[in-house]
């Protein structure tokens, strides 16, 4: 979120509210609204799930064919070389953009927005179109989720195994998370205060991950582990690691905006007033940018969640989650049986949402 102490002082110059959006707040927002974009873009091209089940042509999509139906692994790789490279174009241009002008808080002291009313008109048309997003994308879903899922055929697939994949989903999700911010915590601070070739080069590295063919990703880091270490071949220790490859740029893309916003300067002051390394980012970095590390490990947790790919590729025998369950039913068209552990996916996602719209974490 941002500090609204920038358009009180545009405000407070004489300037328009128009202006102010226009020279001061979507300025301001410009490096998260670079990375929203990224985000969608990449997630649109690597995805399986949904253009799988309805059997739309896409490269992805071909890849997965080619590896399983036809075991084509070289067109496979020829066609996942073309997204990484279309991937690679996306995010130089991108990070072009981004890197032209740099925006920084100076200082530690946040103000949150006020809320002010709106007339009756205004009030309607807010409303209205809130609801409408909210209703399309969350309500109608979730309606016929739960009125699947209080069918008889449904509830009959409610029993220990299926909070076993409960369990499943959820221990994968937080490790995933987890690593997936400790590993991308030293690439975005590196590339942005110190933004060296190799940095960078490390940085874009990592955000190649995000398209490339969750069933390439998960053969990759397997011929890894087989060749390195073998010992670890069918264990879940091989879809942490492929998720966390994975969904890493998805968490890079809330720390980075984080770390930018903050300026190098506090960290030079605390220095220089006597703070060691470890002091200052205790007490003055990891405040300031918490907001942007919190929603890169929800991110993470929340695309771990519904991952299918990797896991089908990657999972030890007998080891389901509840995206593996709700694939399996939907592909034979048993949408009852799958609108349980669909239902629980959804309902699971909801503290992480919440989590991020509390005015706690807003106003770190």
């Amino acid at each position: 979120s941002m500090n609204v102490s920038f358009e009180e002082v545009a405000r407070a110059s004489g300037v328009s509210r128009l202006s102010t959006l226009w020279r001061v707040t979507l300025p301001l927002m410009r490096p998260s609204i670079a990375a929203g974009i990224a985000l969608v873009i990449l997630y649109v091209v690597s995805d399986f799930g949904a253009v799988s089940l309805l059997r739309y042509q896409t490269l992805t999509y071909a890849v997965f064919q080619q590896m399983t139906g036809r075991s084509d692994n070289t067109a496979a790789s020829i066609l996942s070389l073309l997204l990484v490279v279309l991937a690679l174009i996306f995010l130089i241009t991108e990070r072009w953009f981004r890197q032209r002008s740099r925006f920084y808080q100076t200082t530690g002291r946040y103000r949150a927005p006020q809320r002010r009313r709106f007339g009756w008109l205004g009030t309607v048309a807010v409303t209205g179109y809130l609801g409408l997003i909210v209703g399309a994308a969350f309500a109608l879903p979730a309606s016929i989720l739960i009125q699947w899922s209080l069918s008889p055929e449904a509830q009959a697939t409610i029993d220990s195994r299926f909070f076993g994949f409960v369990w499943n989903s959820g221990i994968l999700a937080a490790c995933a998370a987890t690593g997936g911010v400790l590993i991308g915590l030293p690439l975005a601070y590196l590339a942005s205060r110190r933004p060296t070739l190799l940095n960078l080069g490390c940085l874009q590295a990592a955000y190649a991950g995000y398209v490339l063919p969750g069933p390439v990703a998960a053969l990759a880091v397997l011929v890894l582990f087989t060749k390195l270490a073998p010992v670890f071949y069918g264990s879940v220790l091989i879809l942490i690691v492929a998720y966390v490859i994975h969904f890493l740029p998805a968490g890079l893309q809330s720390m980075e905006p984080a770390l930018q916003h903050m300026s190098p300067n506090l960290e030079e002051v605390a220095r220089t007033l006597g703070l060691g390394i470890r002091d200052t980012w205790r007490r003055v970095t990891l405040p300031l940018v918490r907001n942007g590390f919190v929603v890169a490990w929800v991110l993470i947790f929340l695309q771990t969640m519904k991952e299918l790919p990797a896991t089908l590729l990657l999972r030890p025998v007998g080891f389901d989650t509840l995206a593996i369950r709700v694939w399996m039913e939907a592909s034979e068209e048993y949408y009852q049986l799958a609108a349980p552990s669909a239902l629980l996916i959804v309902l699971l996602s909801l503290p992480a949402l919440a989590l991020l719209v509390s005015k706690d974490w807003r106003a770190a």
